[in-house]
């Protein structure tokens, strides 16, 4: 069995996310609306489901969710168990499924 590589970002030119980030936020004034835009975004264009480690286990990012609290969270499933990691911290696949950009923009909005 081989394991897949993970990393938390992936390689986008910073000029690239600007113009998602602009995309995302575009009409939304508060934080809460533009993290709403990034949801928006990232549950529209972001190829799911797909596979990925997280604390060493394989699990299946089955879709994206927004908290009350607007923290935009992956829901991962692993056998029975379904647990909501913020997306920020989830490690993504190498080779990144279609859409990962968002999520690097997100990060980048949210200054990590």
């Amino acid at each position: 069995m081989t394991k897949a590589k993970t990393k938390k970002t992936t390689k986008f030119a910073v000029e690239y996310l600007d113009k998602l980030i602009e995309e995302a936020t575009t009409d939304a004034y508060s934080e809460s609306e533009q993290a709403g835009g990034f949801f928006a975004m990232i549950e529209e264009n972001l190829s799911l489901p797909f596979t990925t480690r997280v604390l060493g286990q394989a699990v299946t990012v089955a879709k994206a969710d927004i908290t009350n609290r607007d923290q935009i969270v992956a829901i991962c499933v692993h056998g029975k168990s379904t647990q909501a990691i913020p997306i920020l911290d989830l490690p993504l696949p190498d080779p990144p499924p279609e859409g990962a950009e968002w999520i690097d923009a997100y990060r980048r909005w949210c200054g990590n």
